[in-house]
Protein backbone atom coordinates (compact mmCIF):
# COMPACT_ATOMS: atom_id res chain seq x y z
CA UNK A 1 0.00 0.00 0.00
CA UNK A 2 1.40 3.07 -0.94
CA UNK A 3 2.16 5.91 1.74
CA UNK A 4 -0.37 7.82 2.75
CA UNK A 5 -3.10 5.80 1.84
CA UNK A 6 -5.12 3.66 4.51
CA UNK A 7 -4.40 2.32 7.55
CA UNK A 8 -1.32 0.27 9.01
CA UNK A 9 -1.92 -2.84 11.01
CA UNK A 10 -0.04 -3.92 13.81
CA UNK A 11 1.46 -0.63 14.97
CA UNK A 12 -1.27 1.46 16.25
CA UNK A 13 -0.39 4.13 13.75
CA UNK A 14 -2.04 5.29 11.10
CA UNK A 15 -1.08 7.04 8.20
CA UNK A 16 -2.62 10.31 6.48
CA UNK A 17 -2.59 12.65 3.87
CA UNK A 18 -1.37 15.77 5.99
CA UNK A 19 1.23 13.83 8.25
CA UNK A 20 3.06 10.76 7.24
CA UNK A 21 2.54 8.70 10.84
CA UNK A 22 -0.22 10.38 13.76
CA UNK A 23 -1.62 7.92 16.48
CA UNK A 24 -5.17 7.39 16.54
CA UNK A 25 -5.25 9.47 20.20
CA UNK A 26 -4.02 12.76 17.74
CA UNK A 27 -6.89 12.22 15.70
CA UNK A 28 -9.60 12.31 17.73
CA UNK A 29 -8.40 15.25 20.04
CA UNK A 30 -10.90 18.07 19.95
CA UNK A 31 -10.72 20.00 23.16
CA UNK A 32 -8.58 22.39 24.75
CA UNK A 33 -7.45 23.70 28.09
CA UNK A 34 -7.84 27.07 28.34
CA UNK A 35 -7.23 27.63 32.04
CA UNK A 36 -3.90 29.72 31.40
CA UNK A 37 -5.79 32.06 29.18
CA UNK A 38 -8.73 32.28 31.89
CA UNK A 39 -5.70 33.30 34.90
CA UNK A 40 -4.40 36.08 32.09
CA UNK A 41 -7.58 37.73 30.67
CA UNK A 42 -10.27 40.13 32.28
CA UNK A 43 -13.31 40.33 29.96
CA UNK A 44 -13.18 37.42 27.63
CA UNK A 45 -15.75 35.09 29.26
CA UNK A 46 -18.28 35.23 26.46
CA UNK A 47 -16.10 34.00 23.90
CA UNK A 48 -14.31 31.43 26.03
CA UNK A 49 -18.16 30.25 26.94
CA UNK A 50 -19.13 30.42 22.55
CA UNK A 51 -15.45 28.33 21.87
CA UNK A 52 -16.51 25.93 24.49
CA UNK A 53 -20.00 25.78 23.21
CA UNK A 54 -19.08 25.03 19.38
CA UNK A 55 -16.32 22.21 20.93
CA UNK A 56 -19.34 20.70 22.59
CA UNK A 57 -21.96 21.41 19.57
CA UNK A 58 -22.92 17.99 17.65
CA UNK A 59 -22.45 17.67 14.40
CA UNK A 60 -26.43 17.79 13.49
CA UNK A 61 -26.52 19.81 10.38
CA UNK A 62 -30.43 19.80 9.97
CA UNK A 63 -31.73 22.04 8.74
CA UNK A 64 -28.99 22.98 6.37
CA UNK A 65 -28.83 26.76 6.21
CA UNK A 66 -26.57 29.92 4.93
CA UNK A 67 -25.51 32.88 6.52
CA UNK A 68 -25.09 36.14 4.21
CA UNK A 69 -23.78 39.48 4.45
CA UNK A 70 -25.96 41.88 2.64
CA UNK A 71 -24.00 44.99 3.72
CA UNK A 72 -21.40 46.09 6.44
CA UNK A 73 -24.08 46.39 8.76
CA UNK A 74 -26.40 44.03 7.50
CA UNK A 75 -27.00 39.95 7.65
CA UNK A 76 -29.27 37.22 6.57
CA UNK A 77 -29.77 33.99 7.61
CA UNK A 78 -31.30 31.58 5.52
CA UNK A 79 -32.53 27.94 6.57
CA UNK A 80 -34.19 25.37 4.14
CA UNK A 81 -36.83 24.23 5.61
CA UNK A 82 -39.05 22.39 2.97
CA UNK A 83 -42.07 20.60 4.66
CA UNK A 84 -42.90 22.92 7.44
CA UNK A 85 -45.46 25.37 7.34
CA UNK A 86 -45.47 28.96 8.90
CA UNK A 87 -46.99 28.56 11.45
CA UNK A 88 -45.06 25.01 12.82
CA UNK A 89 -41.71 27.36 13.42
CA UNK A 90 -41.08 29.81 15.78
CA UNK A 91 -38.25 32.68 15.56
CA UNK A 92 -37.09 33.94 19.20
CA UNK A 93 -34.52 36.42 19.66
CA UNK A 94 -33.25 36.99 23.10
CA UNK A 95 -29.82 38.90 24.54
CA UNK A 96 -27.40 37.44 21.79
CA UNK A 97 -28.66 34.42 20.60
CA UNK A 98 -31.50 33.84 18.03
CA UNK A 99 -33.39 30.51 18.42
CA UNK A 100 -34.97 28.53 15.33
CA UNK A 101 -37.06 25.54 16.20
CA UNK A 102 -38.96 23.81 14.39
CA UNK A 103 -42.42 21.05 15.20
CA UNK A 104 -44.18 19.17 12.82
CA UNK A 105 -48.00 19.02 13.66
CA UNK A 106 -48.42 16.27 10.89
CA UNK A 107 -48.88 13.72 13.36
CA UNK A 108 -50.55 11.04 10.42
CA UNK A 109 -48.55 7.52 9.65
CA UNK A 110 -47.36 7.69 5.76
CA UNK A 111 -46.33 4.97 4.31
CA UNK A 112 -43.01 5.88 2.27
CA UNK A 113 -41.64 4.00 -0.83
CA UNK A 114 -38.67 6.31 0.07
CA UNK A 115 -38.59 9.33 2.35
CA UNK A 116 -35.65 12.08 1.80
CA UNK A 117 -37.82 15.04 2.63
CA UNK A 118 -36.75 15.20 6.43
CA UNK A 119 -39.47 16.26 8.71
CA UNK A 120 -38.11 15.72 11.93
CA UNK A 121 -38.60 18.20 14.80
CA UNK A 122 -35.28 20.77 14.76
CA UNK A 123 -33.60 23.61 17.30
CA UNK A 124 -30.77 25.56 15.64
CA UNK A 125 -29.38 28.20 17.73
CA UNK A 126 -27.30 31.23 16.51
CA UNK A 127 -25.22 33.33 18.73
CA UNK A 128 -25.29 37.27 18.07
CA UNK A 129 -22.16 39.88 17.79
CA UNK A 130 -23.01 42.30 20.27
CA UNK A 131 -25.45 44.95 18.98
CA UNK A 132 -26.67 43.08 16.28
CA UNK A 133 -30.81 42.29 16.35
CA UNK A 134 -33.35 40.46 14.94
CA UNK A 135 -35.36 42.94 12.43
CA UNK A 136 -37.49 40.49 10.66
CA UNK A 137 -37.91 36.61 9.69
CA UNK A 138 -39.94 35.80 6.32
CA UNK A 139 -41.02 32.54 4.74
CA UNK A 140 -40.96 31.97 0.88
CA UNK A 141 -40.68 28.96 -0.90
CA UNK A 142 -39.60 27.22 1.53
CA UNK A 143 -36.78 28.96 2.70
CA UNK A 144 -37.01 30.98 6.74
CA UNK A 145 -35.30 33.99 6.01
CA UNK A 146 -34.09 36.30 9.30
CA UNK A 147 -32.58 39.56 8.67
CA UNK A 148 -30.31 40.59 11.22
CA UNK A 149 -28.69 44.26 11.49
CA UNK A 150 -26.26 45.83 14.09
CA UNK A 151 -26.76 49.59 15.33
CA UNK A 152 -23.98 50.69 17.47
CA UNK A 153 -25.01 53.06 19.83
CA UNK A 154 -24.21 56.88 19.31
CA UNK A 155 -22.23 56.54 22.34
CA UNK A 156 -19.87 53.67 21.57
CA UNK A 157 -19.47 55.35 17.94
CA UNK A 158 -15.94 56.82 17.83
CA UNK A 159 -15.33 60.56 18.27
CA UNK A 160 -12.90 63.43 18.38
CA UNK A 161 -12.41 64.57 22.16
CA UNK A 162 -11.30 68.67 22.25
CA UNK A 163 -7.97 69.55 23.77
CA UNK A 164 -8.23 71.67 25.61
CA UNK A 165 -6.18 74.70 24.76
CA UNK A 166 -7.39 74.13 21.28
CA UNK A 167 -10.48 75.85 19.17
CA UNK A 168 -13.85 74.01 19.74
CA UNK A 169 -14.02 73.84 16.20
CA UNK A 170 -12.17 70.39 16.12
CA UNK A 171 -15.05 68.26 18.41
CA UNK A 172 -16.68 66.74 16.06
CA UNK A 173 -18.17 62.63 15.49
CA UNK A 174 -15.80 61.01 12.93
CA UNK A 175 -17.31 59.92 9.77
CA UNK A 176 -19.62 63.44 9.59
CA UNK A 177 -21.99 62.13 11.93
CA UNK A 178 -23.24 64.47 15.04
CA UNK A 179 -22.51 63.65 18.31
Amino acid sequence: MPMGRGPETGTGRVRCRSYPFCSLEDLAMRTYDFSPLWRSTIGFDRLFDLVETAQRAGEDNYPPYNIERLADDRYQISLAVAGFSPDEISVTAEQNVVTIEGQKADKTEHQYLYQGISARSFKRQFNLADYVQVRSAAFENGLLKIELFREIPEAMKPRRIAISGAPGSNVHQLEGKAA
